[in-house]
């Protein structure tokens, strides 16, 4: 009887309330959901960016040819400046990482500072996104668009340069573009100038196709006769957007600016949350309250960010 006594108010004691599962507090076991819930749209995003690269995937734009550029810098970097991101708010975590510890000692001089660094860093980071997107809208070498729509770079037959894609900008001047010059060019200057360089021809953006023997890939080139006639009725195309793009495949540029764009605004809205968690850090309130729960379930949102760029960074950036 006692043993049945007491099995009892044991299983009343487990089942009857008041008990937090895992020892989680309500706030963050509703983060960690709300998180789930984000991870799997963004797995739906680059599942479907994936998806679509295999479909085309012998004329996908290469990201080592799309971005290149670093600021300051001459001459083509590639992915260099992406990496710098990568650097920049993985770091960041790391500051989220010391703000969150110094919550736990209730060290208030130490949740400002770290929380501070976090905050700089995801500024740092939109603002090194929004100097991206403004290059990936200008264009760089610009492309000639056929009347099909389809996109092809402007290549030497023969010679140091076969198979490499040369800007519009020298096409018509003979002389390598300028770093940060945005010359807009007219089609008929482009037709004509094509035109007198034998040497040039047409190819499709991306790897190509894969020789079996040998493991490499060949860009699609077409013949000059074949590219003076598609030429007739082409048109110069500089920067990318919605409808076009100059590096290839639309829908490259579209996934880039929905995928980078969405996580943009996760970040803009970790930075938004940061700041006024910062102010309420300083105005004491945590301190008055005992604890600083609040850094902790900010800080897994903020680790959160920095966990999908990393993918982020892999799939679109690196694959």
């Amino acid at each position: 009887m006692a043993n049945g006594a007491a099995l009892e108010q044991n299983t009343t004691a487990i089942w009857g309330g008041g008990r937090q599962p895992f020892g989680v507090s309500y706030g963050k076991m509703m983060m960690w959901f709300f998180l789930l819930s984000d991870a799997l749209t963004f797995s739906g995003f680059l599942t479907a960016m994936g998806l679509y690269r295999f479909k085309f995937e012998t004329t996908w734009p290469v990201a080592e040819d799309v971005f290149t550029h670093f600021p300051f810098l001459h001459g083509e970097h590639p992915l260099l400046f992406v990496a710098l991101m990568t650097f920049i708010l993985i770091l960041s975590s790391v500051t989220m990482v010391m703000a969150v510890n110094a919550g736990h000692k209730m060290n208030t001089k130490g949740v400002t500072l770290w929380l501070g660094l976090t905050i700089v860093g995801g500024f740092t980071f939109l603002g090194s996104q929004a100097w991206e997107w403004y290059h990936f809208i200008h264009g760089d070498k610009g492309a000639v668009i056929l009347q099909d729509n389809t996109v092809m770079y402007v290549t030497p037959i023969e010679g140091v340069k076969a198979g490499e894609i040369i800007s519009i900008y020298e096409l018509i001047t003979g002389q390598e573009k300028p770093h940060g010059d945005h010359s807009e060019f007219q089609t008929a200057d482009m037709i004509a100038a094509f035109g007198l360089n034998e040497n040039m021809t047409l190819r499709m953006p991306g790897k190509g196709v894969q020789d079996e023997a040998t493991g490499k890939a060949t860009p699609i080139t077409l013949s000059r006769a074949e590219a003076l006639s598609k030429m007739k009725n082409a048109k110069v195309l500089q920067g990318a957007g919605m409808q076009a793009n100059e590096y290839g495949n639309v829908l490259f540029a579209d996934f880039f600016f929905f995928v980078t764009g969405f996580h943009g605004t996760h970040v803009f809205s970790g930075v938004v949350l940061n700041i006024i968690i910062f102010i309420n850090v300083l105005m004491g309130t945590y301190e008055r309250r005992g604890h600083y729960e609040m850094v902790e379930k900010v800080g897994l949102y903020w680790h959160f960010v920095d966990l999908v760029w990393v993918f982020v960074f892999t799939f679109f950036y690196l694959v």
